[in-house]
């Protein structure tokens, strides 16, 4: 089964509304998927709020998470829209990491990596080795990424996080129909990012699930 912790619907700037985009990992063989829509402080209360009310799939189709991922946001703020999200019904906290292909402020993963509050940095770019170890003794996920562009620098951030002993997960980061990974879509990006099977093993079907027990 697959477990995707990073999606988008039409609360941020995905095309599916989270009904579908359950379903739809469903039949693709998802058995978790967290909804992880973009938000800063103007909008997390809306779309965590809103997001949560996707909890009652679970009746129906697989074990939805409701959660946020906090974008752009500079450095210093990371924290305050975390506790935000929170308090507005999000249970999985993921922060957009310096993607080389977009402008986010330097400073991003080293704020996140200190914070045990959020739970992946997502598409880290150019962590560093001393970031990936702060991400790693607070518990923070680094994640492979399927998304194209972000997932450039996926042979780095594995590189990185073995190094230190951080914990990976590979997502998708889907934002349309498409974008979402099958099993054997998931593990080429692993295997392909560098993983050994047994750590592409282990980000799949080990470390998602561990990180998700607490949520019922």
């Amino acid at each position: 089964m697959r477990a995707d912790l990073h999606t988008h619907t039409v609360y941020s700037d995905g095309e599916l509304i989270p009904a579908e985009l359950v379903r739809r990992a469903m039949v693709l063989g998802h058995d978790v998927i967290a909804i992880t829509d973009h938000v800063d402080m103007t909008n997390v209360e809306f779309v965590a709020s809103n997001v949560a009310k996707a909890v009652e799939l679970v009746e129906d189709y697989i074990k939805v998470i409701p959660g946020v991922e906090i974008t752009h946001v500079p450095p210093s703020k990371i924290d305050k829209v975390a506790r935000m999200a929170r308090k507005h019904g999000a249970e999985w906290v993921v922060v957009h990491g310096e993607t080389v292909t977009e402008p986010v402020a330097p400073g991003t993963n080293r704020a996140s990596a200190e914070n045990p509050e959020i739970d992946i940095l997502a598409h880290p770019g150019f962590i560093t080795i001393e970031e990936a170890q702060i991400a790693s003794d607070n518990g923070v996920i680094l994640e492979v990424t399927g998304r194209m562009g972000h997932n450039i620098t996926n042979g780095h951030v594995v590189n990185v996080a073995r190094q230190v002993g951080a914990s990976m997960v590979v997502d998708s980061d889907t934002h349309a129909p498409e974008n979402l990974m099958t099993e054997e879509a998931a593990l080429t990006v692993a295997l392909g990012a560098g993983m050994t099977v047994e750590e592409a093993e282990k980000a799949l079907h080990v470390t998602p699930y561990e990180a998700i027990r607490h949520i019922a």
